[in-house]
């Protein structure tokens, strides 16, 4: 009678132990499923240069220490880089473009702490949305040790600007052919070159998403910004006072199916953490709503918060918002 009653308790208890890991097994697989959703895979923050540009400017961080500074301080793997902090202090950063040494120690650094080099962003090296020529085309030559220079470093993507001066239609005109013969020599290296809404027309996404049909080339795309939409600033901030800006959640809709990259562009918090300016929530759920795929880039331009707590709180809110 006792061993019956043994074998009886055993079965009940291998029962029970059965159950509770049936229900263990499924919640871990709910949970798991519900963290996938608030975080989908194809979509990850990697972070700016221009975050931390008082640093870089005022020397208290060097060119070279950006992607350790990057790991160490904000947790992120994947940095986005100007291409005038090139060189620091000690060398000209159109030289640095080309100085295969001090380029081999950048990737030696990144590679060091496992971060990923993703882009270069390319600044005054000329106007491709020039109409004259030979100024333009000169332009589009300067922009090509750039490409180089992110195929060297294992970057995937090059941004440029359409900056120049003359008629809007001359300007697109302009724009499509400087970004065609830019996407074809990027092409022979798996580069991509993207286009940010950085002020006049490309400001406006509908002028840009025209320039991106036209051109109509599968490495050749836009880098949405959020924040990028005066068309009378000479580039595009809507931080200040703006006389004409571009609705921002309908142009980073008409950006977003030639997207490459978004740029998260945030000015200073308020107390709550969110954008005063940009209701963040919405601008996220466009980007979702496109089945964006790729990198969103921290770019925290605010005034009065240091760029740490600015970088932070970035990240932050992407990540309730993602």
């Amino acid at each position: 009678m006792l061993v019956i009653n043994q074998t009886s308790n055993n079965m009940k208890t291998r029962r029970d132990f059965i159950k509770q890991s049936v229900v263990s097994t499924s919640a871990l697989a709910l949970h798991s499923s519900f963290i996938s959703h608030l975080m989908p895979t194809d979509i990850q923050i990697s972070l700016a240069q221009w975050s931390l540009h008082r640093a870089l400017e005022s020397g208290k961080l060097d060119h070279l220490d950006f992607p350790a500074k990057a790991k160490n301080d904000f947790g992120i793997n994947t940095v986005e880089y100007v291409n005038g902090f090139f060189g620091g202090k000690k060398m000209d950063f159109k030289d640095a473009a080309k100085n295969t040494t001090y380029l081999q120690e950048l990737l030696k650094r990144s590679q060091d702490v496992g971060v990923t080099n993703h882009l270069i962003m390319v600044d005054n090296e000329g106007f491709l949305a020039l109409p004259k020529d030979k100024k333009r085309l000169e332009a589009v030559e300067n922009h090509k040790k750039w490409i180089e220079a992110a195929k060297f470093l294992g970057c995937q993507t090059v941004r440029v600007n359409l900056h120049g001066k003359g008629k809007s239609e001359d300007k697109k005109i302009a724009s499509i052919d400087s970004l065609s013969r830019l996407g074809e020599f990027a092409n022979t290296m798996n580069i991509n070159v993207v286009v940010e809404n950085h002020g006049s027309d490309s400001s406006k996404g509908n002028w840009l998403a025209e320039v991106m049909r036209q051109v109509n080339k599968s490495n050749v795309g836009t880098l949405p910004d959020f924040g990028n939409f005066c068309i009378t600033h000479p580039w595009g901030n809507t931080q200040d006072p703006c006389k004409d800006a571009y609705d921002r959640y309908k142009g980073v809709e008409e950006l977003l199916p030639f997207a490459k990259g978004v740029s998260a562009k945030t000015y200073d918090f308020d107390s709550k953490g969110e954008q005063p300016l940009m209701d963040y929530k919405r601008l996220i759920e466009i980007v979702k709503a496109a089945k964006f795929k790729g990198y969103i880039g921290i770019e925290f331009e605010g005034y009065n918060q240091s760029e740490e707590d600015g970088i932070r709180q970035t990240k932050a809110l992407l990540e309730k918002y993602l």
